[in-house]
C-alpha cells in the first residue's frame, strides 16, 4: 500500500534521522495506441496518469545512498558509491535503483551521498509503467542532488538503459519519456525515433479507464523479447534499418518473402504505425469515432498478427465496446499476456461500464478486474527542493 507525503516523510525522517528536503514525483502512463511500435523507432500516443511513484531525498555527506522502500515492508538497500555498483540478490526493486545509479555513472554523474525514501501507488505488473516511472523519479532525484541537471529526454534514456542493461527488459523509449515529458490535459504523440513529443488535447468528454484484468504476466519478458528480435529480423529481410522506415506499400512487395510468423509481426508494426499517426489527427480533431475504429483495429492487430493478448482481455475489451459502440474507443494497452485494457469512454457510460465489468468478468473467468478512471497528467517534476 503507498503512503501519504506525509507519512513518506514520517518514515524517512524515523530511518534516518532528518528530514527530507527534497520531493520528487514521476507519473505512470497508459499508451493509447501503438504497441510494440517504440522499439521499432515507430510512433505512440501515450499520456501521463494521476498514478505516480514518490521520492523524498536528503545528501547525507557520506559516500553511501541509502533506500528505504515504503511499499515493501521498508526493506533498506545501501549502495557503496566507491565500489561498483552490483546487482541485488534479494530486492528486485533495488536492482531499479542501482540500474538508474549505475547508468548515470556512465553518463558521467558524479553521484553524491544521499538517503531517500520512495513510495507509490502505480499498480505494479500491470502495464501501466510502475518501473519507468521509478527510473525517472530516481534519475530526476539522483541528477538533482548532484547538481548534474539533465534534460528530459537525458533522464528519460538514462532509465531506458538502466531497463535495459542492468535490470535486463528490452523496453523501448516511450514509458520513461511519457513519465518524464507527460502534459496536463494532453496525450502525446511521440516519434521514438527523433524523441520528439507534439502534444494532443484530449476531448473533455472522454475519460481515460484503465482495467486491469490481473492476469498475472508470468510470460511477459521472455516474450516481449522474442517479439523484439522477430521485428529486427523481418527489418533485416525488408531491407530497413527498423521497421519505421516500412511502408505498407513495401511490406506487401515482401510479404510473400517472408515466413508467416515474422510476416504477421511485420505487418502488426507497419499498420500500427499508421493507425497511431492517424489517431493522432482523429483526437486533435475530436473525431471520436475514427479513433474508436482506430483503437479496435489495433486490438485485432495485437490478437491476430502479434499475438498479445489472451481470452479474458479479449472479453474485456468486448464488454467495453458492446456499451461504448463508436462513441469512444477501448483496446489492449502494454506488452501484453495480461495487463491492462484502455478505454475512452464518456463520461456518462463510465458507470455502466464498470457495472458491466463488475457483474460479467468474474462470472466469465473467476477473476475480479480493477478499474481505475484517470485523468491526462503532467510528467516528472522536483516538487520540493530547499
Amino acid at each position: 500500500m503507498s503512503l501519504t507525503i506525509e507519512q513518506l516523510k514520517h518514515a524517512f525522517e524515523q530511518q534516518f534521522g532528518q528530514a527530507p528536503e527534497y520531493h520528487f514525483r514521476a507519473p505512470g502512463r497508459v499508451n493509447l495506441i501503438g504497441e510494440h511500435t517504440d522499439y521499432n523507432d515507430g510512433f505512440v500516443l501515450p499520456c501521463a496518469i494521476d498514478f505516480e511513484t514518490h521520492v523524498v531525498a536528503q545528501p547525507n555527506g557520506s559516500n553511501k545512498i541509502r533506500v528505504l522502500a515504503a511499499d515493501y515492508t521498508y526493506q533498506l538497500d545501501c549502495i557503496d558509491l566507491e565500489q561498483e555498483i552490483a546487482h541485488h540478490q534479494e530486492f528486485q526493486w533495488a536492482n531499479y535503483v542501482r540500474g538508474v545509479a549505475k547508468s548515470l555513472q556512465s553518463r558521467e554523474v558524479e553521484l553524491l551521498g544521499c538517503d531517500l525514501a520512495i513510495s507509490g501507488n502505480v499498480p505494479r505488473g500491470a502495464g501501466l509503467s510502475s518501473s519507468a516511472a521509478l527510473e525517472v523519479a530516481l534519475g530526476l532525484a539522483f541528477s538533482t542532488l548532484s547538481k548534474h541537471y539533465l534534460s528530459k529526454s537525458e533522464i528519460a534514456l538514462n532509465g531506458q538503459q538502466a531497463e535495459n542493461e542492468f535490470v535486463g527488459c528490452n523496453s523501448g523509449i516511450m514509458d520513461q519519456l511519457i513519465s518524464a515529458q507527460g502534459q496536463q490535459g494532453n496525450a502525446l504523440l511521440i516519434d521514438c525515433r527523433s524523441l520528439s513529443c507534439k502534444p494532443v488535447e484530449m476531448p473533455e468528454s472522454l475519460s481515460v479507464v484503465i482495467i486491469n484484468s490481473n492476469v498475472k504476466r508470468g510470460l511477459v519478458d521472455s516474450e516481449y523479447n522474442m517479439r523484439r528480435m522477430q521485428c529486427e529480423t523481418g527489418a533485416d529481410l525488408c531491407n530497413v534499418s527498423s521497421l519505421r522506415d516500412l511502408s505498407e506499400a513495401q511490406f506487401a512487395t515482401f510479404e510473400d518473402q517472408l515466413d508467416p510468423v515474422t510476416a504477421k509481426r511485420v505487418r502488426h508494426v507497419v499498420t500500427e504505425n499508421a493507425r497511431t499517426q492517424a489517431a493522432a489527427i482523429a483526437l486533435q480533431n475530436a473525431d471520436v469515432q475514427t479513433l474508436s475504429a482506430l483503437m479496435a483495429a489495433s486490438h485485432v492487430s495485437m490478437r491476430d498478427d502479434f499475438e498479445i493478448t489472451v481470452p479474458q482481455i479479449d472479453y474485456l475489451v468486448e464488454l467495453v465496446a458492446a456499451i461504448i459502440t463508436d462513441s469512444g474507443g477501448v483496446r489492449m494497452t502494454g506488452g501484453g499476456f495480461g495487463g491492462c485494457v484502455v478505454a475512452l469512454v464518456p463520461h456518462k457510460k463510465v458507470a455502466e461500464v464498470k457495472a458491466s465489468i463488475a457483474t460479467h468478468y468474474p462470472a466469465k473467468t473467476g477473476l475480479i478486474a480493477d478499474v481505475f478512471v484517470c485523468r491526462p497528467s503532467a510528467g516528472a517534476e522536483i516538487v520540493v527542493q530547499p
